[in-house]
């Protein structure tokens, strides 16, 4: 069976106590039977090749964190084709003044996302849109966790649906693959 190449990006990773060296994590994923094992930045986005389906993936990397660091591990596996659409479906034009998220987790949350966010208060230029099945958030600079959707985004109820990243960890994770 051949491998593939995938990425898992774990959800919050060095952040709020949950502190994590990333080799320390590419070394679970080579326990776990992974290949081809390295990280992109800091923030939990673990690039690696296996020849199980992501399913299983998902399931077997969140036991073998969560085992390995006491804590409830979430992560979501994309593959190259996967990680290429979020990249290049972006809608929003980019800006010094603002940040672009795009958003992984599981199947439907991109709905659930948008429904949130038009129940939220807005700041000026922030925007949400879906295209193909990837959830995209435009906020101004300095704005993330100030804004209401920003505090709705950390709800406990949501941390196992998703985790999102700026789109230009995104864009590093593609040229690594």
């Amino acid at each position: 069976m051949k491998n593939n190449s995938y990425c898992a990006f774990l959800r919050g990773v060095n952040v709020k106590g949950t502190n994590m060296k990333m080799a320390e994590v590419c070394s679970v994923y080579e326990t776990a039977g992974m290949e081809n094992v390295s990280s992109v930045l800091a923030s939990g986005n673990i690039l690696f090749s296996s020849a199980k389906n992501k399913n299983e993936l998902k399931t077997l990397l969140e036991k073998a964190l969560s085992a390995h660091f006491s804590y409830d591990a979430f992560l979501f596996v994309k593959d190259k084709m996967e990680i290429e659409s979020l990249v290049n479906k972006n809608p929003f034009e980019t800006s010094p003044d603002f940040h672009i998220y795009g958003f992984v987790g599981i199947d439907g949350i991109e709905k659930t996302l948008l429904e949130e966010f038009e129940k939220a208060g807005k700041m000026e230029g922030e925007k949400a849109q879906i295209t193909e099945n990837n959830f995209y958030w435009k906020v101004p600079k300095g704005n993330t966790l100030e804004s209401e959707f920003g505090k709705i985004l950390g709800r406990k109820n949501l941390k196992a649906a998703f985790t999102s990243r700026n789109l230009n960890t995104f864009e590093k994770v593609l040229k690594k693959m």
